[in-house]
């Protein structure tokens, strides 16, 4: 039991206190505010596990000497990074503005040195860990709730003869009464001829699945706007 206490009251107990509050805050984030409208099971299982994984690999980092620990931090998360943008699918623009936010909140509550507070300044400190928290949720609240929701879908049309820009309205009205959506933008991607079939990048209001990153490959200079 006294050893229990030791550990408890060490700078490691401060960093378990430290990184439950962050898992707590990671998940309110995650689970209140990012799920509820994108339902992504696959971003939701990734961003918690990176959450874990980028608050100890930076707490151990700052074992070291100051110095070489800031410089370690930085290396390591640019090499996270790129492993991330060369290994996977290209991440949606919401979900990598999650995923940064995520890994920023991970870094500040690691880096935090308590290892020289009295027990006056650790509540200090954690008390301003609180107010930062608090901050970030505050405003990805107010501008969740402040901009309405937009879905994209990846579409494979087969009346390619609506592609043309003349006939945008008869391709939005297709689209919708296929769909059952509200069509706000369609971008037109690679069109095969042989097969009389278009990618259709279809960005619509509402809740749902962004399946922009799923089973069609366009690049970037193919999408034209209609």
């Amino acid at each position: 039991m006294e050893q229990l206490m030791n550990v408890l009251t060490s700078d490691f107990g401060n960093a378990l206190a430290r990184f439950l509050i962050c898992f707590v805050v990671n998940w309110l984030i995650i689970d209140r505010l990012y799920y509820r409208k994108s339902r992504r099971r696959d971003f939701y299982f990734t961003f918690m596990l990176i959450s874990v994984a980028i608050f100890f690999l930076v707490y151990f980092m700052m074992g070291m000497d100051r110095g070489k620990a800031t410089m370690g931090v930085g290396l390591g998360l640019f090499g996270i990074f790129s492993i991330m943008r060369y290994r996977t699918d290209t991440m949606p623009v919401r979900e990598m503005t999650y995923l940064f936010i995520i890994v920023c909140l991970s870094v500040v509550h690691a880096m935090v040195d308590v290892s020289s507070l009295t027990t006056a300044q650790i509540g200090y400190e954690l008390f301003k860990l609180a107010v930062i928290d608090i901050i970030v949720a505050l405003v990805i609240l107010m501008f969740e709730k402040m901009l309405k929701m937009q879905s994209t879908k990846l579409v494979q049309y087969d009346r390619i003869e609506l592609i043309k820009p003349e006939r945008r309205a008869e391709l939005v009205a297709d689209l919708e009464e296929r769909l059952g959506v509200r069509v706000i933008k369609v971008d037109v991607g690679g069109v095969d001829f042989l097969k009389d079939t278009a990618v259709l990048r279809v960005t619509y209001d509402g809740k749902g699945h962004n399946e922009v990153d799923g089973q069609f490959k366009v690049s970037k200079s193919q999408w034209r706007n209609v």
